[in-house]
């Protein structure tokens, strides 16, 4: 039977009456649900309601790893209109709510994850039970993709663990793992892989239970059971989030509504299907969902196509500070490789020792991880003062203090001490991999593997190569990066390489508006509202003024006074302003708020009187102009290999808002004739650094788009 033909879904029936209805999508790693599996599913129910001797039903999963991780995102791409996007919810409803309300019990057992739909799935069941596997998470992610959870999630789940708990896990798409979920009510047991049928049938054999009711306390009684406590819950609720997404991001405000629907009784079901067919028409959710593909089709991509990666046994990370101990965490945590560190003081190698234990502690605290396996992670990290335990090494990472003779002095140490195949990737944030592969031996080893701060939070990864950087290390490089965790994207080499060369315009406007005469949290308020997680000069206190500041020499000496910033900067670090680290910078750092107050003494320190005149899209606009017309350049110099490449490197590396999809889809929403006369009306009014990039100018004329 062809795999398109072949059901996703069969039916096994025991001989004491309980039947297994197991989910094998053909040809897939993991079980998705798609529109096509009404009719597959219809079958199995009236398979079920027709047969008087099953006596109870346990839902499981064919795959080894997964339960189901949702619903087929490219079903939502095939709808046209909200009528369509609604109808697909109505329907999805409509079967949910048929096993919800079969006679007899039905049992979900989960191992693997059970997102979006897969746990819509699970909470139609009248018991849930699953494996204490780490694989094991349960969610409604469906907010990151600019929808809500279409097919009852926001009826049942409210309804089986709280509304406040329902909504944060809607809201923030937080997954939470087996031993949350028994906590939080939203699983019955919890048991080991091995036996999780066995305990699956033996509820299905108790016949059904009654509704579980959430444990509330006092107060949370009154808040989710009375009408008035209601309506604080739901009130704070949209004020919060609000305050978040400043209005950028409608899911949210929706999931809310659907949730008080239900609750008060208007219609929950039908609201749900009718908002969710709103959203997946948005643009906002169309954004985010390239950005799903876009990331999908990147996890497929080897760093150069045709060419195959090394085999990787062990890792080492030169440089025992934050960033050496986040490498070092992300290499033994994520891609289970022995890393062994080296610095020249032992101190070093047992703070990032340190870095990797305080974040599993915390883990193994809050029962997210046992401590046998952080015991069994924590065992994969090594050290050393020297260079012993290195010749084995298939990657060594340098994370050491930006200084272009001690990186170089590093790869001539690396060409010593490891073997002719060893990659020496740089962690630099500025210097060209050029520069830094200069005097080696073996330049083909060389290359750049740069990670954001915080490296175990930030998503991506560039891998940079050099004219000599051989295929096979950036193949290595890329796989390495991916196992740890990270979306790479391949860069070429050059000052600032691809994030940091389009941050820096965008800082230094910033910066030029505020010597202007913008207040310092209108600024950060413009661009906040605009969409970036935080405003640019909190940003600058946030990585550090010094370290902020230091690669604008660098991108000066290659593009010229494009990047040149305001000497007004030099004064606040010779104030001895480095930011939040040192606790002086432009916000204050004492009293009952850090962090949050703008220290009003920088503006005598940099010779300005703050006067708004200004609005806040006027700033935001300045300031992303200059990011946008910086992306066009790198993609016309092949700094990065394409558009897609630029837009999920600006969202994962500078937080560029996800919901306009990255600068090159921004550009084509806008309109490049549209881009392009905003940058001449600045370069008329405010100089040549707004001059609009050559390609930008091609493009408008021959009415191009980058998509």
């Amino acid at each position: 039977m062809s795999e398109q033909n072949q059901s996703a879904f069969t039916l096994d029936k025991r001989e004491d009456g309980i039947a297994i209805l197991t989910m094998d999508v053909p040809g897939e790693t993991m079980n998705t649900l798609k529109a096509e599996f009404s009719d597959q599913i219809t079958t199995m129910l009236d398979q079920i309601e027709s047969d008087n001797s099953i006596k109870g039903v346990v839902v499981a999963s064919g795959k080894e790893n997964s339960f189901v991780a949702g619903a087929d995102i490219s079903m939502l791409d095939g709808c046209e209109t909200a009528e369509q996007a609604q109808a697909l919810s109505s329907s999805g409803q409509a079967i949910f709510d048929r096993i919800e309300k079969l006679k007899i019990p039905v049992v979900a057992a989960v191992h693997g994850p059970a997102l979006g739909g897969g746990l819509e799935l699970a909470l139609c069941c009248h018991s849930r039970v699953c494996s204490d596997d780490s694989k094991t998470v349960l969610g409604l992610p469906e907010v990151q993709l600019g929808v809500l959870p279409g097919t009852g999630g926001t009826q049942r789940l409210p309804a089986l663990i709280g509304i406040q708990q329902a909504m944060q896990m809607m809201l923030t798409g937080k997954q939470v793992k087996a031993k949350q979920a028994k906590k939080l009510g939203l699983v019955d047991d919890v048991v080991p892989h091995s036996v999780l049928i066995d305990v699956a049938v033996k509820l299905a054999t108790k016949g059904k239970k009654k509704s579980a009711q959430p444990k509330l306390s006092l107060v949370n009684k009154f808040l989710e059971k009375t009408p008035f406590g209601q309506q604080i819950v739901f009130k704070q609720a949209r004020k919060q989030t609000l305050s978040k997404t400043f209005g950028n991001y409608p899911a949210p405000m929706r999931i809310i509504d659907c949730i008080e629907a239900g609750v008060t009784g208007k219609k929950g079901y039908q609201t749900e299907a009718k908002l969710f067919g709103e959203l997946v028409m948005t643009s906002e959710s169309n954004e985010l969902r390239n950005i799903f593909f876009a990331t999908t089709d990147m996890k497929k991509e080897s760093g150069v196509e045709g060419v195959e990666p090394a085999d990787l046994s062990k890792i080492g990370v030169l440089g025992g500070g934050l960033m050496g101990g986040g490498i070092a965490y992300v290499t033994a945590t994520k891609a289970s490789l022995p890393v062994r560190i080296k610095d020249i003081r032992s101190e070093g190698i047992a703070n990032a020792m340190k870095y990797s234990f305080d974040l599993l502690n915390k883990k193994v605290k809050r029962r997210f991880m046992a401590k046998s396996v952080m015991q069994k992670q924590m065992a994969l990290l090594t050290g050393s003062t020297n260079y012993d335990g290195f010749g084995d090494a298939d990657v060594v990472i340098e994370a050491v203090f930006e200084d272009i003779s001690l990186k170089q002095q590093m790869v001539a140490d690396i060409e010593e001490n490891c073997n002719e195949n060893t990659i020496f990737a740089s962690n630099t944030s500025s210097i060209p991999i050029g520069q830094i592969a200069e005097k080696a031996k073996r330049p083909e080893n060389v290359i750049g593997l740069h990670y954001f701060s915080p490296v175990e939070k930030m998503p991506l990864a560039e891998v940079i190569s050099h004219d000599k950087t051989s295929e096979q290390t950036i193949s290595t490089t890329v796989e390495l990066a991916r196992r740890q965790g990270k979306t790479p994207i391949v860069v070429k080499d050059g000052a600032g390489f691809y994030v940091n060369r389009i941050l820096a315009p965008y800082m230094n406007e910033a910066a030029d508006v505020l010597l202007a005469g913008e207040p310092i949290e209108q600024i950060d308020k413009a661009l906040q509202k605009f969409g970036f997680p935080v405003g640019p000069v909190k940003l600058l206190d946030e990585v550090g003024i010094d370290v902020g500041t230091k690669i604008i020499p660098i991108l000066m000496a290659q593009f010229g006074d494009r990047f040149k910033s305001a000497d007004a900067f030099d004064k606040v670090l010779k104030d001895d302003r480095k930011g939040k680290k040192n606790k002086k910078g432009f916000y204050l750092y004492t009293g009952k708020k850090p962090g949050k107050e703008v220290d009003e003494s920088i503006y005598s320190l940099v010779g300005v009187k703050p006067n708004p005149s200004m609005s806040l899209n006027q700033i935001s606009e300045r300031c992303v102009m200059m990011m946008l017309n910086e992306a066009a350049m790198c993609l016309d110099e092949g700094v990065i290999r394409s558009a897609r490449d630029g837009d999920i490197g600006a969202i994962f590396g500078i937080g560029f808002p996800p919901f306009l999809g990255g600068p090159f889809r921004y550009m084509d929403s806008l309109g490049i004739e549209h881009v392009v006369n905003r940058l001449e009306h600045y370069q008329s009014t405010l100089g040549d650094k707004f001059a609009p990039a050559q390609l930008l100018l091609q493009m408008k004329e021959e009415n191009k788009t980058f998509y």
